[in-house]
């Protein structure tokens, strides 16, 4: 029997890429053995590394919301010689179809999206009111039409460099003498996703009166949160713009536990099966929950959530705000014994 080669064009940003690993896990455990290369851009490439299931990543170099047509064309003639039997294009945009399309892939597979009749040739209707969230909605499309989805969905897994893990200890200085909760303070999709800065750094102090310290993940991007923090509570240890993303990888598999916003470095957390308190604001926890059964969701669900908008629309931040330091930190008491 021939084996089945997948080409998956993924999604844009680090917590659906993470998600996307289920359906990887569900297209190995229909067809063993499966080939699957997943298209998508640069800095997916360490995260994918990370995720057994993948056979190579295969960079798609466009910006962010560029169309690309050249790009695209190129890469799909580059990869017609490879003889994919199936295309699953996660994203509903009509330029995320385009590479399969040149490729030459029979078998086309996506959700009804932008006008790309042609592009993708098994369409798929998508009932948002079966499919809640989001790893559902990715898995359902390495099922046949209309398949039920399986009683329980895989959890996304990511493996550990302990190699790296051992160099990052050394080069940053850091040490496990004492328990290590990690803070995601930031959330790049806007202040709507983000607990208050100065909410961190209160809890960050009472985990210190618990014997805990403190690391800060985050991009470059998250460096002023990350320095708001350590300036109102200096014992913690700020990792922001310090490391790449396998690194935060091999750093947060060794936390204890991880407080976060809902974010990227959050599914990853979960991904690496830590103790988790996961803060919601303008998201919703049952579209985009973290994907293990270790977390804690703390979501107030007033009456103007989710409203999935970067900002707060009527400028209180409720959602966010009314999430006291006490109601975290008794959280985190109980999974730091």
């Amino acid at each position: 029997m021939a084996v089945e080669k997948f080409l998956i064009v993924g999604p844009a940003w680090v917590g659906d890429m993470v998600m996307a690993q289920s359906l990887f896990k569900t297209l190995q455990r229909r067809a063993p053995g499966a080939v699957i290369d997943v298209l998508a851009p640069a800095w997916s490439a360490p995260l994918l590394r990370r995720m057994p299931e993948v056979r190579q990543h295969i960079e798609l170099a466009v910006g962010h919301g560029e169309f690309g047509w050249g790009v695209r064309r190129r890469i799909g003639h580059s990869l017609r010689g490879e003889k994919y039997s199936r295309a699953i294009i996660l994203p509903r945009s009509f330029k995320a179809a385009l590479v399969p399309f040149f490729a030459r892939i029979p078998r086309r597979i996506g959700y009804r999206g932008e006008w790309r009749y042609g592009l993708i040739n098994d369409m798929r209707p998508l009932d948002k009111c079966i499919l809640t969230q989001t790893v559902q909605r990715y898995v359902a499309l390495g099922l046949d039409v209309g398949a039920p989805l399986p009683p329980a969905v895989e959890s996304p897994r990511l493996t550990v460099d302990a190699v790296n893990q051992q160099r990052l200890l050394e080069q940053l200085g850091l040490n496990l003498e004492r328990p290590v909760v990690g803070f995601v303070p930031g959330a790049e999709y806007g202040p709507a996703k983000r607990w208050p800065t100065e909410y961190f750094a209160r809890l960050a102090e009472k985990l210190a009166g618990l014997g805990c310290q403190v690391w800060l993940f985050g991009s470059s991007k998250d460096l002023a949160v990350c320095d708001e923090i350590q300036a109102v509570a200096p014992g913690v240890i700020n990792l922001a713009g310090k490391t790449r993303l396998e690194d935060a990888i091999d750093l947060i598999a060794l936390t204890r536990l991880v407080v976060t916003n809902d974010s990227g470095l959050m599914h990853i957390a979960a991904a690496m099966e830590r103790e988790l308190i996961a803060v919601y604001g303008s998201s919703s926890p049952g579209y985009t929950p973290p994907l293990t059964g270790r977390a804690k969701v703390i979501y107030l669900n007033l009456e103007c959530s989710p409203c999935f908008e970067r900002e707060c629309p009527l400028g209180h931040y409720r959602c966010l705000r009314e999430i006291t330091v006490e109601q975290v930190f008794d959280e985190c008491k109980q999974r730091c014994r």
